[in-house]
């Protein structure tokens, strides 16, 4: 599983993630940060050219562009929804413990088009 993790998500988490042997980005990082301020349909695509799940708190605008791609027979490389009270953004050993677990539960899964809501590990 390789792991573009969006703007409110730090570099720590991706930074932890890689220490445990997890291939992940922070959006910040990834390709110079030239993506920081792009829209939605824009990363989703170049992270899908890349095989990379993106990892999101974004449960208002991606859902509907998810569908759209969904219903034009559009593929993207997979997304993980975090929700604030689950996870704090701010909660960088909580999420990269998160996102472990579920690297172990599916890493080796296929993830084009799969959609995946984290828990709290």
């Amino acid at each position: 599983m390789r792991l573009l993790l969006d703007e409110h998500i730090g570099p720590a988490v991706a930074k932890a993630l890689a220490r445990a042997g997890v291939d992940a980005v922070a959006l910040r990082e990834w390709r110079s940060g030239r993506f920081l301020e792009a829209p939605d349909e824009e990363i989703l695509s170049e992270a899908a050219e890349e095989a990379r799940v993106l990892v999101t708190f974004d449960q208002r605008t991606v859902p509907p562009l998810l569908k759209a791609w969904a219903e034009a027979g559009r593929s993207h490389g997979g997304v993980i929804f975090v929700d604030y009270r689950t996870l704090p953004p701010n909660d960088v050993g909580g999420m990269a413990r998160a996102l472990l677990r579920l690297n172990e539960r599916l890493g080796e899964a296929e993830w084009r088009d799969r959609v995946v809501y984290l828990a709290r590990a």
